[in-house]
């Protein structure tokens, strides 16, 4: 796992180097790496995947790029400033760690974001966010949980759209089920930027390539049954491909029948091996049809460098259900448009699920020396993909850009207020372009506007033993037309067993999620538990808090005081967890005494693939500092 998390960053970074191959240095996008290190992303993120990821993208950063890192937990260091990359850069870097497995209290993403985007930049900088996502500020600054919801309230308000002005974009990515998944997708829809969660290692490395494919956008050539063409403008190409640990080692089959494998390549080629994935950079490759032989997964890639390159109009990373994606294309060399070339192509774009189904597709039609048309609205809500192709003879070009995919408007049922509340999570859509009316056993409702883009929607008296949908329309006016388009399907009393059997549509977006938190709020009868259950469901709590208290420990003792001011029941079970933490060290000391000693197998199986970076094979040249896809 280890070695997976170590290759995560660096292979999005490897390709943002050869993306980068025909930029400016010095018009390059900054990357400001900031990292939770408090004590709950300790509790979520037990394996340190945050640290190892760090670790590899330091080491593998495109020379002359502009990075720094930040760390945060009550208190936000600088431990590596922003810099150009370097060998001394580089140096300072790889003696981070210490620094990266610190274990604070508290969780202040506000105070980390602000003093990352502080320093200037030539360009754009992209805040690359790892957390837990959840913000507790210690008590010592006022009452909580108050000053949390204040802080929370300032980064969606305040600081999140002064960054879009100032060219600020926040990529976050969430290590924890029990992640503060509304706000970390709000702060990324409005700076920009794409916002995830991750429960795995695989997870981890494509959240990770999503983001840096956005930063540093570059062209691939399709793969298709383990084969590609390469054509004559193809300076060189990257092959990423992934695979499993134990599967037979790849081999790559030049068009002339040439056979190279990580022990065995030319000198002017790298290979890189890792236990999931190989990474293959060939330069001055010849032209014609390449094939690889062995298991290769879904999201392999050839990543090309060439000075005929596929250009887009600027994509959104946010989508919304019913809303079309203007789209123009066209080709260039060498940074001029490449008319002559563009003449005999078909240039199409679609967007793919998270599970890599076509949801919608067009054809772009040649105008005035581009290509252009209007990709119809995405049905599902999620992470996305969009993914435009150009084809011609001899010549297949394209690029994936991750997307999100919201709701227009988000809906959440407040049963206690017996209504809807609905938001609008569209940035043109207000009060005054945009009406609402739904539909509920056959009768009509009219929802009521309550703020500039809030809605509240009268429910008649209903059974709370029987489900029911709502469909919501919203009437929309923008730039002069008028479009209806039908909201997702509001489940309402979905736990009820007498109904239609349907499924909620809303899923698990930013709208509904965080529009959850607003209904509970303002909802009468969503703090009606009784002391009985809260004492329960601490209790039942306990054995999880007692071991990550054990690891943060004083730390995490002071915490527990300050939610005892808070919570009393906590006071009660804090005595509780004093035990439990007793009796943990009595049995642990126990098992040291009986535990027996076993003998380890360390011979690998015949034909599995190394099991860490050191078994990689490579005949680069020593001393070269050309910049490269990786180093």
């Amino acid at each position: 796992m280890r070695c997976l998390i170590l290759g995560t960053v660096g292979l999005a970074l490897c390709l943002a180097a050869q993306a980068g191959h025909a930029q400016a240095i010095e018009e390059r996008p900054d990357v400001r790496v900031i990292i939770d290190v408090s004590g709950s992303m300790r509790e979520n993120d037990p394996e340190q995947l945050s640290t190892s990821a760090m670790e590899l993208l330091v080491s593998l950063l495109p020379w002359g790029v502009s990075a720094g890192v930040w760390t945060f937990g009550e208190q936000v260091d600088n431990p590596l400033p922003l810099g150009r990359v370097d060998a001394g850069w580089r140096d300072e870097a790889l003696a981070l760690s210490p620094a990266l497995q610190s274990n604070q209290p508290h969780t202040d993403i506000e105070a980390a974001l602000r003093e990352a985007a502080t320093a200037q930049a030539n360009g754009w900088r992209h805040l690359v966010l790892l957390t837990d996502g959840v913000i507790d500020l210690p008590s010592s600054r006022g009452a909580k949980p108050e000053i949390d919801n204040q802080s929370r309230q300032r980064l969606v308000e305040e600081l999140a759209p002064s960054f879009a002005e100032q060219g600020v974009v926040v990529h976050a990515v969430a290590f924890s089920d029990q992640v503060d998944l509304a706000l970390m997708e709000r702060v990324s829809q409005l700076t920009g930027g794409l916002s995830t969660t991750v429960g795995s290692p695989e997870s981890l490395l494509g959240a990770f390539l999503d983001i840096f494919e956005r930063i540093f956008p570059a062209d691939q050539v399709p793969l298709i049954d383990g084969r590609f063409t390469i054509d004559p403008d193809v300076e060189s190409f990257s092959a990423l491909l992934f695979h499993e640990p134990d599967d037979e080692p790849i081999t790559l089959v030049a068009p002339d029948g040439t056979t190279y494998r990580a022990e065995q390549h030319a000198d002017e080629m790298r290979w890189q091996v890792e236990p999931r994935f190989d990474l293959i950079r060939v330069p001055d490759p010849q032209p014609g049809e390449w094939r690889l032989e062995g298991q290769t997964g879904g999201e392999s890639r050839i990543t090309v460098s060439s000075p005929l390159a596929l250009r887009t109009n600027d994509l959104p990373t946010t989508l919304y259900l019913g809303f079309e994606v203007p789209v123009q294309a066209w080709l260039e060399r060498d940074g001029e448009p490449a008319n002559e070339s563009a003449e005999k192509l078909d240039v199409f774009m679609e967007l793919h699920d998270s599970q890599g189904d076509v949801q919608t597709a067009i054809q772009l039609q040649p105008r005035d020396g581009r290509f252009a048309g209007v990709l119809p609205p995405p049905a599902l809500t999620g992470n996305s993909k969009l993914v435009i192709r150009a084809e011609g003879e001899n010549f297949h070009r394209q690029r994936i850009q991750a997307v999100n995919v919201l709701p227009a408007i988000g809906l959440a049922h407040q049963p206690g207020a017996n209504r809807v509340l609905l938001v609008a999570e569209h940035p043109r859509l207000d009060r005054n372009n945009t009406e609402l009316s739904a539909e509920l056993q056959g009768q009509t409702l009219q929802a009521e506007a309550v703020g500039p883009n809030r809605w509240h929607l009268p429910l008649p008296e209903i059974d709370d033993n029987v489900r029911l949908p709502l469909l919501v329309t919203a009437r929309i006016t923008l730039d002069g037309e008028t479009q209806e388009i039908r909201l997702p399907r509001l489940l309402l009393n979905p736990e009820a067993r007498v109904g239609i059997d349907l499924a909620n549509e809303i899923g698990p977006t930013l709208a509904a999620e965080r529009l959850e938190e607003e209904a509970s709020a303002e909802d009468p009868g969503a703090s009606s538990d009784n002391a009985a259950d809260r004492f329960v469901a601490i209790v039942n709590e306990l054995p999880r808090r007692a071991w990550a208290l054990w690891e943060e420990g004083w730390p995490g003792l002071e915490h527990v005081a300050e939610q005892g001011k808070q919570d009393p029941w906590w006071r009660m079970a804090a005595l509780i967890g004093v035990l439990v933490l007793l009796a943990a060290g009595v049995a642990m000391r126990l098992r040291r005494r009986t535990r027996p000693v076993s003998g380890l197998d360390s011979q690998p199986r015949k034909g599995s693939r190394p099991a860490s970076r050191s078994r990689a094979v490579s005949k680069s040249r020593p001393g070269s500092h050309r910049e490269e896809p990786y180093v």
